[in-house]
């Protein structure tokens, strides 16, 4: 996708169908994912996608790389959920708001599988391509001090958990 100002895409007239097929497309996309359906994700997706988690500075590029992205993701979070806090749509794309849950089975960010729980809010920009009629990727953003966090301090036993208590 070219590269666009925020003023750009500030002046870019929100319509009903336009709205509507945002909208429809996010839910193709949620479905798919739900469903581990990696070809139905990489429909909602333009050519030129990239997928960025903004806290580890990871970065993926185009449809091969949208497949590196979930393929690591989902086999070190294999029973990931996301429940819906909130959301956003316009005709710059979709902002997420949502929880997310899982088990960390599997290398991903850097960090080795520790096979603990996980549960972190998470906003998710899904920028729209308007040439393309697709989402231009993804770009995550979450506390990455709550993930280490909680996969540090749970690995931690608990009887030195509690001698200061």
């Amino acid at each position: 996708m070219p590269e666009t100002s925020i003023q750009e895409r500030l002046d870019w007239e929100v319509t009903p169908e336009l709205y509507a097929t945002i909208r429809r497309l996010w839910i193709d996309h949620s479905k798919a994912e739900d469903a581990r359906d990696l070809e139905g994700l990489i429909r909602t997706l333009s050519e030129d996608c990239v997928y960025e988690i903004i806290p580890t500075g990871q970065r993926w590029e185009g449809h091969n790389g949208a497949r590196a992205f979930y393929t690591t993701f989902l086999s070190a979070f294999p029973d990931v959920k996301f429940n819906l806090m909130d959301i956003v749509i316009g005709p710059q794309g979709v902002i997420e708001v949502t929880q997310m849950t899982g088990t960390h089975r599997g290398s991903w960010a850097g960090v080795e599988s520790t096979g603990l729980p996980v549960r972190l809010p998470i906003v998710i920009h899904f920028p729209w391509d308007p040439a393309a009629g697709r989402f231009a990727g993804e770009r995550i953003y979450f506390d990455k001090s709550a993930l280490i966090d909680q996969l540090e301090f749970d690995s931690v036993p608990q009887r030195n958990r509690n001698e200061n208590n």
